[in-house]
């Protein structure tokens, strides 16, 4: 691997909207996630089945996926920061509805709206991309995408926060504490963005929706959604999966399973910024080769039962190679379209997203077939798959001479 030039620092005004869209992104995180925890309070209270359970904490991923694509053009179009604090302000607006929630008709209506907290990551991505050049934008989205994170302040905070404050006060308790905690620290990040970021600096233009959708019939951009569902769509479904998987199998303690998810989180979440380094220095190309490689090592012996120290282990390595690929391919998407990471980072983000809804469901729907393995198995196949599909177009583009314009 050859390393490229060094790049011109960030502006201030650069480094201010890294950073609140950075925070802002990991709290909207935390809430779209946060059924994995809640729901299994939840699920008791109810008395919810299997197929309930998993659709209340899969509904939050499906709207914050469907909508990042027009969310991403919207925040092109009239501007990341606006669109940014509109989708931090109404999530919150959901969230603290669902803290007085009660039958399960009005939690799954409500978990649609606290699903636009998704949505963050398609805008972050073009508000960045607006003011990031894109010889500094590797690192600078895998700092961003590293909000990811926000999946361990639920694993790790919820279950403490459904503890700390009992049914009957004042305000919302026991699992209902939850989202009343995230609906206010919402609010709070929305005025700390308002005061600290600048405001937009968007151009009137005359493209219309064809224009803007043009980007979207290049088969290149759907294989960079399908990395993205192996990255990012199975990182989701797997914080939503794992602490069930550790209550249910191992018969781990929920506090404890929300730790252990924690230590898949952090890697897959943390590493993003050394991801993205790494593809600045080396290129994505060779960096997304070797995530694949990192997860599909993690998931070979996943395949087969085993006592909970070593899969702990082998599912932190899978982590690994999540964190890091999630930042090559957005790499690749912001160098292969620069000026077009809204619209075309939105379909991206749209179809991991999507894929961190489809799989839980597949793993429930697979289960009598192939096992309690079955979400190993499932993504272990599929990581083979796009490694192959991978490997085959860089061999393709390199023997045509293509490389991306970095205009």
């Amino acid at each position: 691997m050859t390393s490229t030039p060094a790049a011109p620092p960030l502006t201030a005004d650069a480094r201010r909207v890294v950073t609140a869209a950075t925070l802002g992104f990991t709290l909207m995180f935390a809430v779209w996630v946060m059924f994995a925890i809640v729901g299994l309070p939840i699920r008791k209270e109810l008395g919810l089945t299997d197929a309930q359970f998993t659709l209340l904490t899969a509904i939050p991923v499906l709207t914050g996926s469907l909508l990042r694509l027009p969310a991403g053009i919207w925040a092109d179009r009239y501007g990341g920061r606006r669109v940014f604090l509109a989708t931090t302000l109404i999530t919150a607006a959901f969230a603290l509805a669902l803290a007085w929630a009660d039958d399960y008709t009005t939690l799954l209506a409500l978990a649609l709206g606290v699903g636009l907290a998704g949505v963050s990551f398609a805008v972050g991505n073009a508000w960045i991309a607006q003011w990031v050049p894109v010889s500094r934008q590797g690192l600078a989205l895998g700092t961003f995408g590293a909000g990811n994170a926000g999946a361990s302040i639920t694993k790790l905070l919820a279950p403490l926060m459904i503890t700390l404050v009992p049914a009957g006060l004042l305000i919302p308790g026991g699992w209902h504490f939850v989202p009343f905690v995230f609906g206010l620290a919402l609010l709070a990040c929305a005025a700390l963005t308002v005061r600290l970021t600048p405001a937009d600096r968007t151009t009137p233009t005359s493209r219309t929706l064809g224009d803007w959708l043009r980007p979207l019939a290049r088969a290149q951009v759907w294989r960079f959604g399908l990395y993205y569902v192996i990255f990012f769509g199975a990182y989701v479904a797997y914080s939503l999966y794992l602490p069930k998987y550790y209550v249910d199998h191992y018969g781990i303690p929920l506090a404890q399973a929300g730790l252990l998810t924690a230590l898949f989180i952090f890697p897959a979440s943390l590493l993003r910024p050394l991801g993205g380094y790494l593809s600045d220095r080396y290129g994505p190309r060779a960096v997304t080769v070797a995530a694949f490689a990192v997860m599909l090592a993690g998931l070979l012996p996943l395949m087969r039962d085993m006592s909970v120290t070593p899969f702990m282990l082998l599912t932190t390595i899978v982590g690994i190679g999540m964190g890091v690929g999630k930042a090559s391919t957005y790499t690749l998407v912001a160098q292969w379209n620069p000026g077009q990471m809204g619209v075309v980072g939105g379909l991206v983000g749209l179809l991991g997203g999507l894929g961190g809804f489809i799989l839980p469901l597949a793993f429930a729907a697979l289960k009598p077939i192939l096992g309690g393995q079955t979400a190993f198995v499932t993504l272990f196949a599929l990581t083979a798959l796009s490694t192959v599909i991978f490997v085959a177009n860089m061999v393709r583009l390199k023997v045509l001479g293509r490389q991306p314009d970095f205009a």
